[in-house]
């Protein structure tokens, strides 16, 4: 008889299956929720529709099996949950503002949800390896600077809310600096790993800080004031903070140096307090948030006060799905999404989305550790801390830890540029994780198990 072993762990894609049909089937109790509480039926089409998100995760999940079996199979659930959940309050605000599924925002943003599945899942199709990312470092360096400034552009580029950060063709609006952040974080892993030696040297130690040679200082110089000419011409505050911050947050991954984050902190309250004695539309942020409900900030923007007083409204338990006035907050379905699902689900709900999100980040951060490359690590880490820092600012805006930014909730507010970059941002990180969980062959071992299945050995 011959001797047959297998040696192939354990993928994780069907704890993966299972996990994606309960998040779908939480998204369509939230949905039946939502249709009971507002009209008191069960929503029309709800079938065709809860066939046809699971269809477009069922369909990535598959290629996963395909291209990389070994990725984490807690990624795409988590994902497919957030996704999920935005659609329903993005349909339950349309419905408040007297619109149908038809001709709702909803609608538009479920067809970005299936487009930005497709590219994530063509992004796994044709990258086999993100190793070969390295290759365009500089390249993409120079598309992730290049998608910046487009919006600066006379024809194409238009300003909406104050910022600068939009381009429009036609009809077709989109954001490229979401985008932007991805290419940078390649160019950042890629810079970072070719010059982490150089950035590590040692200089001079004050207050106990090892600080770094002087002349190592031009890339975080650069960074910082690369940052500051995006809140200077878009006037973008998140997009300048989220910029500057994932590049020290990688520049310390790669140096294992606190006090490149001490500079960057420096540099980082320096830029800040400069850009809020110069620019008109700082300060009133800083009284939005300083002094929300006083006559002068109430006159000027009372955004940020209906978004608190509606998640005061939901309390620890919420008013329940449906049955609060979201609505009455602007941009309730985009920058305070946040506060709507504070208001329907109260301070349970939230954190329970909140859990979603620190899951997330955790699974990117441990494919960091697991990766075997340099490039990798980094990359995984910056797209990782990316994820956490736009929770934490847009979060932290609408709570009044820091001033607004106009940062939208990654897989939860309305926007096809924010899903599209974010799917994509999912797509890589798997694509590394799998890297990082398939299992080293071992020679001997493989040569062993090659000669079982070639020979038959006779047992008495």
């Amino acid at each position: 008889m011959s001797i047959v072993s297998s040696l192939s762990p354990r993928s994780g894609r069907s704890t993966e299956l299972v996990l994606l049909l309960g998040a779908v089937g939480i998204v369509g109790v939230a949905y039946v929720n939502l249709g009971l509480a507002t009209t008191g039926t069960v929503p029309p089409g709800l079938a065709a529709l809860g066939a046809g998100y699971l269809g477009v995760t069922l369909a990535f999940h598959l290629v996963l099996r395909w291209r990389a079996k070994h990725a984490d199979p807690l990624m795409l659930p988590i994902v497919t949950l957030l996704n999920g959940l935005g659609l329903v309050m993005i349909h339950r605000i349309d419905i408040a503002r007297g619109r149908d599924l038809s001709d709702g925002v909803a609608l538009r943003q479920l067809m970005w949800s299936a487009l930005a599945v497709g590219i994530a899942t063509a992004v796994l199709v044709v990258l086999r390896d993100h190793r070969l990312l390295r290759r365009y470092t500089y390249i993409a360096g120079v598309g992730g600077f290049a998608l910046l400034l487009l919006p600066l552009l006379p024809v194409i580029g238009t300003e909406e809310f104050g910022s600068r950060i939009w381009i429009r063709l036609g009809p077709l609006s989109f954001q490229p600096g979401e985008v932007a952040k991805l290419a940078l974080a390649v160019f950042f892993a890629g810079y970072l790993v070719q010059t982490r030696d150089a950035l590590s040297v040692a200089g001079r130690k004050i207050l106990g800080l090892t600080l770094p040679r002087a002349r190592d200082l031009g890339p975080i110089l650069l960074a910082w004031g690369a940052s500051l000419g995006v809140l200077v011409f878009e006037r973008d505050l998140g997009s300048s903070l989220l910029f500057f911050g994932l590049f020290v947050a990688m520049l310390y991954v790669a140096t294992e140096r606190v006090s490149w984050i001490a500079i960057g902190l420096g540099l980082f309250v320096a830029g800040a307090y400069v850009a809020y004695l110069v620019f008109g539309h700082v300060q009133t942020r800083v009284l939005l948030w300083l002094d929300t409900f006083s006559p002068e900030a109430l006159e000027t923007s009372d955004q940020l006060a209906r978004g608190l007083m509606g998640m005061a409204a939901g309390g620890m338990v919420g008013t329940g799905l449906g049955q609060g006035r979201p609505d009455i907050t602007y941009l309730a379905e985009s920058d305070f999404i946040i506060p709507s699902f504070g208001e329907e689900l109260g301070m349970i709900g939230l954190f329970a989305i909140l859990t979603l999100y620190a899951l997330l980040v955790e699974r990117g951060l441990r494919t960091s550790l697991g990766t075997r490359d340099g490039f990798g690590k980094l990359l995984a880490a910056g797209l990782s801390f990316s994820l956490a820092l736009q929770c934490f600012v847009v979060v932290g805006g609408v709570t009044r830890i820091i001033p607004l930014t106009g940062l939208t909730a990654p897989f939860l507010s309305s926007g096809g540029s924010s899903l599209l970059a974010n799917w994509a941002l999912l797509a890589l990180l798997l694509r590394i994780s799998d890297h990082a969980r398939r299992p080293l062959p071992d020679p001997s071992e493989a040569e062993a198990v090659g000669a079982a299945h070639t020979q038959v050995v006779k047992l008495p």
